[in-house]
């Protein structure tokens, strides 16, 4: 049992390991952005993740009681 707890402590350990070896090992390194807005083709293409959209959504601004009442009125008439 214990054994085996150590061999997957030992594995897990050195995965880390190679993948942070351009972390590690490299002047100024750092973790790739794995986030969708940090792809610099899909910002050109528009497309952004679920949390930025609906951020997005959120600053645009709602319809005015005013606008509602003629959109209203003219879809009675």
């Amino acid at each position: 049992m214990v054994e085996t707890i150590l061999i997957t402590l030992l594995i897990v350990a050195i995965s880390l390991a190679l993948l942070g070896v351009k972390v590690f090992f490299t002047k100024g390194g750092k973790f790739p952005n794995g986030h969708v807005s940090g792809n610099k083709t899909l910002r050109k293409k528009g497309i952004g993740c679920a949390q930025s959209q609906d951020r997005e959504a959120q600053k645009k601004p709602r319809f005015s009681i005013d606008e509602l009442e003629k959109a209203l009125n003219d879809s009675m008439n």
